[in-house]
């Protein structure tokens, strides 16, 4: 199964609320309080979210985290790139390649084509769009089919 970490499902809700605080600087335990996560769990995260030139940070008494950017300009690639490193389903779509059986592989470069398709999809969708309620699905286009992607109704 294809999941994120939950480090990284943390870090789109701290990136979350300090795309609704717009560009007023947030502290880290104002973020932990907010959001119900642990501040020890948040500072970890706005340490590799600021690493990753995603937020910044401005220390002193009045000091705290937002945005580098708007949350329009902020993908989903980029929140997992800075928290888990470039998406790489199998070990040979990876930039740094150690399979052993690539060069007798029949089927690494379909693989390779789903990662980069994958990658796609996370780069086509914002923070902006993670943070709006209600927003609507994503249509996708896989090989030139489209994929639909609906809510089940409970």
């Amino acid at each position: 199964m294809l999941r994120i970490s939950k480090l990284t499902d943390y870090g789109t809700v701290v990136l979350g609320h300090l795309a609704h605080s717009e560009t007023a600087l947030v502290s880290s335990a104002d973020i932990a309080a907010a959001t119900g996560l642990g501040l020890a769990t948040v500072s970890k995260i706005l340490k590799s979210l600021n690493k990753a030139e995603l937020v910044v940070s401005s220390r002193g008494a009045q000091g705290g985290y937002r945005l580098a950017r708007e949350p329009g300009s902020i993908s989903a690639a980029d929140v997992i790139d800075a928290l888990e490193g470039p998406v790489s389903i199998t070990e040979c779509s990876g930039h740094e390649s150690h399979c052993e059986l690539e060069a007798v592989c029949s089927v690494g470069g379909a693989w390779q084509r789903v990662n980069v398709a994958i990658r796609r999809a996370l780069d086509d969708i914002s923070l902006a769009d993670l943070v709006r309620a209600n927003a609507p699905l994503p249509q996708f286009k896989f090989a030139g089919m489209p994929v639909n992607v609906e809510r089940k109704e409970k």
